[in-house]
C-alpha cells in the first residue's frame, strides 16, 4: 500500500496526543544504480592493530578522503561514513559539532568528578594517558590535552582531525582506526577512556565495553555518553512512531528518527546501547563505582527558561544537521525518496518553529576499573 502523509501545518495544535505505534518492517536497500547509491566499503578502513597516526595531512590526502553520495560530499574514511551515518565535508556541520560540544560542557560538564581525581593522582609516577574513541572533530580530547598538559591525549576515529591539526597541542595526537576491528593494541595503556555518541557506529557495544576494561589501567575511568534515538514528550513519555508506510504521520522529527533508528539497526549497529549501559556496567566484574545520570535536552527552543531555551536552540541546529547528513542512510536503506524529502522538510519546520515540547534523553555513565589488590 503506498504511503500517505500529512503536510506540515503551521496552524496545527502542537499539543495533540499523537498515536504511539511500534512497527518496524524490514528495510530493503535499493538496487545499485550508478554512483547515486550509497556504498560503505569496509575494506577502505585501516585494520587493527596498526592504527595510522596523523599529526598533519596534505591537501592531496584530504582530497582522496572525499566522495559524492546522493549529492552530498562525504568523508571516505570517517567513522560515520563507513558505519552508516554520513560524515559530510561541511564547515557549517563542523561548527555545529563544535557547538554541540560546548552545549554538553554547559549542561553536563566536560569531565565527571572522578576524572579530576584520577588525572591529579601521580602516585604511580607514570604519565597519565587519555583515549577518546570516535573523537569526531576532536573537541573533547583537545580540551583534555590543554586542561591536563602533562598527560598524553589520543583521539581515534576513521578520519584524522584535519580541521584541528594545525592547532593540536603537542601532547595530543590523532589516530585513524576502525573501533570495530579490535582495540588490543591499546590494552593496559590508558587511565581514562571516553566514548561519546558512537553507538550508531558500533556492531557490538558490550564487546566494546569489555575491551575498554582491558584498555584501562587499574583504577582507570570509563566514560560513556549516549542517546537512544528516541523523542519524548514534555512529561518524558516516549513517542514511538511507526515505520509502516501506511501509517506515516506527524510529528515529523520523531517520525524521521524512527526510520533513521531502524536503518541503523538494520545495518547491524547497536542503537540500543544507551538503554543497556547501566545494566552492563553494573554487572561487569572489572568495573566498580558506577555512576548513571540522565539529562533531558529540549529538541528545539521551546522552553521558557532562558538557559534551556538557548540549549534548545543549539539542539535544534544539531537536529537539523542530522536531518541533512542522515539522508543518504535513509535512501540507501530503501526509504522512498519522496518520503525522505517530505519528512525532512516537515521535521525541519517543526524544529525551527519549536512546534512541539519535545525532548531527547542523554545518558552519561562512568565507572572505575577495579583496583588490583
Amino acid at each position: 500500500m503506498p504511503y500517505t502523509f500529512k503536510p506540515y501545518d503551521l496552524d496545527s495544535d502542537s499539543d495533540i496526543d499523537e498515536e504511539d505505534i511500534a512497527c518496524l518492517p524490514l528495510f530493503t536497500p535499493p538496487t545499485v544504480n550508478g554512483s547515486s547509491n550509497a556504498s560503505y566499503d569496509l575494506s577502505s578502513c585501516p585494520a587493527s592493530p596498526m592504527p595510522s597516526v596523523f599529526n598533519s595531512m596534505s591537501s592531496s590526502v584530504l582530497a582522496q578522503a572525499v566522495r559524492q553520495e546522493f549529492g552530498r560530499a562525504i568523508n571516505n574514511y570517517s567513522l560515520a561514513a563507513v558505519y552508516g551515518v554520513t560524515g559530510e565535508v561541511d564547515e557549517d556541520l563542523d561548527a555545529e559539532i563544535d557547538q554541540q560540544h560546548e552545549m554538553f560542557k554547559e549542561c553536563i560538564g566536560n569531565y565527571p568528578p572522578l576524572m579530576l581525581d584520577i588525572m591529579e593522582d601521580d602516585m604511580s609516577g607514570e604519565a597519565k594517558a587519555v583515549l577518546d574513541l570516535g573523537c569526531g572533530s576532536g573537541g573533547w580530547i583537545i580540551d583534555v590535552a590543554r586542561d591536563f598538559p602533562q598527560c598524553q591525549a589520543v583521539g581515534v576515529d576513521l578520519v584524522p582531525l584535519q580541521s584541528f591539526v594545525s592547532t593540536l597541542p603537542s601532547n595530543c595526537r590523532s589516530e585513524v582506526d576502525d573501533i570495530n576491528l579490535g582495540l588490543g593494541h591499546y590494552y593496559g595503556d590508558f587511565d581514562v577512556v571516553h566514548a561519546k555518541l558512537i553507538s550508531s557506529g558500533i556492531k557490538d557495544f558490550y564487546d566494546l565495553l569489555d575491551q575498554i576494561t582491558y584498555i584501562l589501567r587499574p583504577g582507570g575511568l570509563a566514560i560513556f555518553l549516549e542517546w537512544d534515538f528516541d523523542v519524548y514528550r514534555a512529561k518524558h513519555e516516549r513517542i514511538e512512531p511507526s515505520t509502516d508506510l501506511s501509517k506515516i504521520q506527524g510529528p515529523w522529527w520523531p517520525q524521521w528518527l524512527a526510520f533513521f533508528k531502524a536503518a541503523i539497526k538494520e545495518s547491524g549497529r547497536d542503537v540500543d546501547a544507551a538503554e543497556n549501559l547501566q545494566e552492563w556496567t553494573s554487572k561487569h566484574s572489572a568495573l566498580e563505582d558506577v555512576v548513571y545520570e540522565e539529562f533531558w535536552m529540549p529538541c528545539s527552543a521551546w522552553p521558557e527558561d532562558d538557559f534551556m531555551r538557548r540549549m534548545g536552540a543549539t539542539m535544534k541546529d544539531d537536529n537539523c544537521a542530522l536531518l541533512k547528513s542522515g539522508r543518504p542512510l535513509l535512501l540507501s536503506s530503501g526509504v522512498p525518496e519522496p518520503l525522505v524529502d517530505e519528512m525532512q522538510h516537515n521535521a525541519m519546520m517543526e524544529l525551527q518553529n519549536a512546534s512541539y515540547r519535545h525532548n531527547i534523553l542523554i545518558r552519561r555513565l562512568y565507572a572505575r576499573k577495579v583496583q588490583v589488590s
